[in-house]
Order: C-alpha cells, then sequence, then structure tokens
C-alpha cells in the first residue's frame, strides 16, 4: 500500500540506494564539516575517488588527522583551511583563503551543522543553530559563489536533514527571544531555510551549469548534539544510536550527488540520501523562501 505522501519518506528510506562509479580525480572538492560523521564518509568516498579535498573545520587537530589519514590511503591532496562557522567573520575568512588559494571549485558541500537543546547566542548576536545551519552556508556559497560559475559544471550540495519537517521557522523571532526554546524546532528551522534560500538560488542558477541540490544523508550516528548535557548523550547513544545506521551510507549518497553524469543538470532538487523527494510543505513557500533569502542577505551583510 502506497503511504500517504507525508510519510513518503518512510518508503525512500527503505529503497535501493543508487550508486555511481564516475572518478572525481583532480576535482577541487571543498566540503564543511569533515572530521566526523558524515562529513568525514563523504571526504573518505570523495578522496577514493580521487578528489582534491579542501576541508574546512573548526578543530585543526582533527583535521589533520583526517589529511593524514586519507592522503596516506588514497594518494590524494587534502587541504585544511580552519574556521569556526559559529562566527560569520570566519566564514568570510575561510572563502577568501580558498578564492586566493584555487583557480576553480568543482564541488561544494555544505555539512556543517549543530544540534542545541539549549538557546545560545554567537558573538554576532544570532541564535546559534540558525547561523551555523543555515546563515553560514549562505554566507560560504555566496561568497564562492562567482569562482564556481567560473568552474562550470559544477555542482552544489547542501546536506539538509528530514528534520525540516519539525518546521519552527518564525521571521518575527529567528533568535528565539519570545518563544521557549525548542531545539527540535530551532533545528528544524534552521533547514527550512536552508531549503527555501536553495529554490531560490536554484532558480538564479538557471543555465549558469552550477547545480545546487539539498539531501538527507540517512538516519545515521553522528556526533551531530554531542555538545549538549549527560542526558542528551545518554539518550542519543543508549535509548536511540542502536536504532541509527552507520554513516557509511551517508557519504555514498553525497558522492552520487558530487559524481553521478546523470545529475550533471539536475538542480534544484531534495534527495532522501539518493531517491528524489518531495520536501514538508512548510519548505516549499516560495513567497516565504524570497522573505528568507532578503533577511539572510541582511543579516550575512550581503545585501
Amino acid at each position: 500500500m502506497k503511504l500517504p505522501e507525508e510519510l513518503q519518506f518512510i518508503a525512500n528510506a527503505r529503497m535501493v540506494q543508487k550508486t555511481t562509479d564516475a572518478r572525481m580525480d583532480g576535482r577541487v572538492c571543498v566540503i564543511t564539516g569533515a572530521t566526523s560523521g558524515v562529513g568525514y564518509q563523504a571526504a573518505k568516498h570523495l578522496a577514493q575517488g580521487g578528489a582534491h579535498l579542501v576541508i574546512v573545520c573548526r578543530n585543526n587537530v582533527k583535521g589533520k588527522n583526517v589529511k593524514n589519514e586519507l592522503e596516506s590511503t588514497f594518494g590524494i591532496q587534502v587541504d585544511i583551511i580552519q574556521a569556526d562557522f559559529a562566527k560569520l567573520a570566519e566564514v568570510r575568512k575561510a572563502a577568501e583563503l580558498i578564492l586566493n588559494k584555487y583557480a576553480h571549485i568543482d564541488v561544494l558541500i555544505n555539512n556543517s551543522g549543530i544540534h542545541n537543546t539549549h538557546r545560545i547566542l554567537t558573538d554576532d548576536g544570532m541564535e546559534e543553530v540558525f547561523a551555523v545551519n543555515h546563515l553560514a552556508s549562505f554566507l560560504f556559497t555566496r561568497l564562492l559563489l562567482e569562482r564556481m560559475i567560473e568552474s562550470a559544471p559544477s555542482r552544489i550540495i547542501q546536506v539538509n536533514s528530514q528534520g525540516h519537517r519539525f518546521g519552527g521557522l518564525d521571521l518575527e523571532d529567528l533568535n528565539w527571544g519570545t518563544r521557549r526554546f525548542n531545539g527540535y524546532k530551532a533545528y528544524g528551522a534552521s533547514k527550512v531555510a536552508q531549503l527555501l534560500t536553495m529554490w531560490e538560488l536554484a532558480d538564479q542558477l538557471e543555465g549558469s551549469g552550477v547545480t545546487i541540490n539539498a539531501v538527507h544523508p540517512g538516519e545515521v550516528k553522528t556526533n551531530i548534539g554531542m555538545n549538549n548535557g549527560r542526558i542528551y548523550k545518554f539518550y542519543q547513544r543508549y535509548l536511540i544510536g542502536w536504532l541509527l545506521k552507520n554513516p557509511l551510507i551517508s557519504g555514498n549518497a553525497i558522492y552520487y550527488l558530487a559524481a553521478a553524469p546523470e545529475l550533471a543538470e539536475v538542480s534544484g532538487l531534495f534527495f532522501n540520501q539518493t531517491i528524489i523527494e518531495k520536501p514538508a510543505m512548510n519548505a516549499l513557500d516560495r513567497v516565504l523562501g524570497k522573505r528568507v533569502w532578503e533577511i539572510s542577505e541582511k543579516l550575512t551583510s550581503l545585501s
């Protein structure tokens, strides 16, 4: 029996996922949050495919460990850019370093993300989950975009989440100053905003040779949320952890989106791993999306 459309994501997660044997030899792939979980598995698969990796990470020691492992195992080049994506000034600095060093960018994978159980404001005065999960990737992408257009054909991959179905986006209270903070809805708000601005950017990029798509990487074990207290860690490790899958499947999905020849001109879609899927209705409001785009530009000083 076919599930209702709003529940189809359950069946899609169980489908046989697509793969590709296409190589990425020498292609410059910029990936954020590549030292653990989904990002690490994606970086590992890209390295196996021969890509030249530029990993943007907050922890330089972890970055060096990943660099040494991937270079020695796969014989490819891995460069490190250190940046804390909770600080928009560091996002700008990371983009500047990349633009100064690389004449072309073939793939950009926005993977950095956090989940908080308590409201935290960044040094820029913004709610941290929204700042890291949406504003940082929005700003980073926009700053690198001209280089990617010059490098076309190129691809942008937004690592999103089924968490967008939690909703929570309130443009009048992005910082949760008047509402009681809800970690799941704050996470959902950031992912809804990312999807809404993705549709806008996909329209703007039509005919440029640059594609942009979003992907839910699967229900997998990662370190996201482990910055929270002991109760959350216990819940995640011992009550939920056994239900989650190996993040290897996420690496496979992201590699497919980055390398598959059949996706060369596919843009503006949401994938559940490698299956095209319709997001929740709250992430499809194009009028709201235009407002989110304008607000995002203002908050990142791009307007």
